[in-house]
């Protein structure tokens, strides 16, 4: 999906209320990204929109190609160094323990 920006024709003007603390932060990390507090949360918002719609999205396949890919999905790895030591390896959230 493509991203909408405000000099495309048709902009309208999008308001909300927040907290002090929330548009602190939000201006915090529009600051850090050299952002506007509009764009930072324009693109946030929108960034969410997309994930929402495409987590809705529907694939229509036929029996057959469905079929192949429960078997792909079903089918283990064959066991390779690399994915040994990716098993191995702690996720960053254990490493801190």
């Amino acid at each position: 999906m493509a991203h909408l920006h405000a000099k495309e024709k048709g902009s309208v003007s999008i308001n909300i209320r927040a907290k002090t603390r929330q548009r602190d932060l939000i201006d915090q990390a529009a600051e850090k990204l050299g952002r506007s507090r509009s764009d930072f949360m324009l693109e946030a918002a929108c960034n969410k929109a997309e994930d929402v719609l495409l987590d809705q999205a529907f694939f229509h396949v036929d029996a057959n190609t469905f079929n192949k890919f429960h078997e792909l999905l079903n089918k283990p790895l064959p066991p390779t160094d690399k994915l040994r030591r990716l098993i191995k390896t702690k996720a960053p959230w254990e490493k801190r323990k």
